[in-house]
């Protein structure tokens, strides 16, 4: 099913996710060669959480991203659309609310949370899934308190682009016969190939950040381009 047609029909998308839950982080260990936890590791030092900060988790999956939050003294809530996915991190960690982690049902376009209730907001490989990236950004605005930020970790484009090519050749090509090593949804994977290549560029998406309110914007790039964090800050 190409990104088009999941697009028209978001539930499928979900379901999706659901299916490769229960090995979603070993499969992106492998796939990425190990560089998940570089991207990871950075992104939690962009983040920045102090002790008794309250930091929401978008795209959680299986809380992976969200333990680092709480190594460092923060509470965290680990928000996802995929109910299988929250499942299988809540039965890792012996229930939905344990150890400075809180697992919560959610959709990006309609956060179930009050106005400017967290001091942080993040999301790691998971904006590009959203239907509406726009509100998705607009929606975490609005739950984040005036000065807090924002943290994207998002896969992107290499700047040299041929090597871009070669990258995108290896996503369409690769990446789903490797994954079919480790999942019986390799389909899965074929869809997260596409959906990485059509996603913007780096200044494309600052600029878009931009105008959903976010002010301070900013991008550096890791593995050379191929990951890139995006930071903002809410203003008054």
């Amino acid at each position: 099913m190409t990104r088009a047609e999941l697009d028209k029909q978001p539930y499928d998308v979900a379901t999706m996710f659901d299916g490769i839950a229960s090995r979603y982080d070993l499969v992106n260990d492998v796939l990425s060669l190990g560089q998940d936890r570089v991207w990871r590791r950075a992104m939690v030092k962009a983040v920045e959480a102090y002790s008794g900060e309250l930091v929401l988790d978008l795209a959680a999956g299986t809380g992976t991203s969200s333990e680092s939050f709480v190594s460092k003294g923060a509470r965290v809530i680990a928000c996802d659309f995929s109910q299988g996915m929250l499942r299988v991190g809540a039965e890792r960690r012996g229930g939905a609310s344990r150890d400075g982690v809180t697992f919560v049902a959610g959709d990006a376009l309609r956060l179930p949370f009050a106005d400017e209730t967290f001091d942080a907001v993040t999301i790691s490989f998971g904006l590009r899934n959203v239907n509406d990236v726009d509100q998705a950004l607009r929606e975490m605005r609005r739950v984040t308190k005036v000065g807090g930020r924002l943290v994207i970790c998002e896969f992107s484009h290499i700047p040299v682009e041929l090597v871009d090519k070669f990258y995108a050749t290896y996503l369409m090509a690769a990446l789903p016969k490797i994954a079919k090593c480790f999942t019986s949804n390799a389909a899965a994977y074929e869809y997260l190939s596409e959906s990485i290549m059509d996603w913007p560029d780096q200044a494309e998406l600052a600029a878009r950040l931009q105008r959903a309110g976010w002010s301070r914007v900013a991008w550096r790039n890791l593995t050379m381009g191929v990951v890139a964090l995006h930071r903002g800050v809410r203003g008054s």
